[in-house]
């Protein structure tokens, strides 16, 4: 029986943790005060640099701080404690810590409350880079949000094609920075004195930004700078592209997804108030708009239960 209390509470503890679901106030309200806890550290953050502020409310900032290291280490261990009620970490519990404490999102929980904890160790670290550092717990957010979910999911999907095409930017920066360097370093040495002196101006020319602050000044300089520009122009685009289609296959798969769901569901022709909420929820983590929704389900008959009485 006392087993049977402390396996609830640790996967209620979970639950409470984890985003809420609709029915489930008491996780919502969790989620809520997380939330603005994360909110009001970025807000603390961005204020402390602000030297008249921070040295009028030092105190405030401090007694502030320890409070949010403090839920947030709180938070950080009760989940290493309860994820052992989640079956997709496998089936032993020290396994399954410790692959739940290498997941994107326990690292982020961990970086959040490493500065202040190394600040308490070493007091002699420089406290304004510190402080600073702190501004990753704006990550936080990650796990109540499907969008940066999305995000990252696609970009870990394309991480070979992203290795290639910045691969390929990095080879048209060394040629840029070389060819600028061979043919104005003797009338600007200053600005092209040797190659990494170059890379400034190659950075710049390559993402289109052109400051201006430097630019060649000789003929040739300058035709190889316009065939630099209108090279940057596909290279910097290529990551763009792959990307946008990216995303848009990734779109079709959640939609195929749902759709796979939603005809499972429609084998006995009848959807019910527990399936929708089902589907509903489905949706929500596939990130789908009610446009997608709408369209899949259009395109597939529904009948809602009746009522046995009429």
């Amino acid at each position: 029986m006392q087993q049977d209390k402390y396996l609830n509470l640790r996967a209620r503890c979970w639950e409470l943790l984890e985003p809420g679901s609709e029915n489930d106030s008491l996780s919502k309200k969790v989620d809520i005060f997380l939330l603005l806890l994360i909110s009001l550290n970025v807000f603390s953050v961005i204020l402390e640099t602000v030297d008249q502020l921070y040295n009028k409310y030092e105190n405030f900032f401090l007694y502030f701080e320890i409070f949010s290291v403090l839920i947030f280490t709180i938070e950080y261990f009760l989940r290493i404690w309860s994820c052992v009620t989640e079956k997709k970490f496998g089936n032993n519990n020290l396994k399954k810590r410790i692959r739940f404490v290498f997941t994107f999102s326990a690292i982020i929980d961990l970086i959040a409350i490493l500065p202040s904890l190394i600040a308490l160790i070493y007091p002699s670290v420089d406290l304004r880079f510190i402080r600073a550092l702190r501004i990753v717990r704006l990550l936080k957010f990650s796990r109540y949000s499907s969008s940066i979910n999305s995000l990252l999911s696609v970009l870990w999907d394309q991480r070979r094609s992203f290795g290639a095409a910045f691969f390929i930017l990095f080879i048209a920066l060394i040629i840029a920075s070389s060819g600028m360097y061979l043919v104005e370093k003797d009338v600007q040495p200053d600005k092209f004195g040797s190659i990494p002196d170059a890379m400034w101006w190659a950075v710049v020319t390559l993402t289109t930004v052109g400051y201006g602050d430097v630019t060649p000044i000789t003929s040739v300089g300058r035709i190889f700078g316009s065939i630099i520009i209108i090279l940057g122009i596909g290279t910097v685009a290529l990551p763009s592209g792959i990307l946008a289609a990216a995303f848009s296959d990734f779109q079709r798969r959640n939609q195929k997804k749902y759709e796979d769901k939603l005809k499972d569901m429609l084998s006995d022709n009848i959807i019910d108030d527990q399936e929708r909420e089902e589907l509903k929820k489905l949706s929500e983590s596939l990130n789908l708009s009610e446009e997608d929704i709408n369209s899949i389900e259009g395109s597939n008959k529904i009948n809602q239960p009746t009522d046995p009485t009429k």
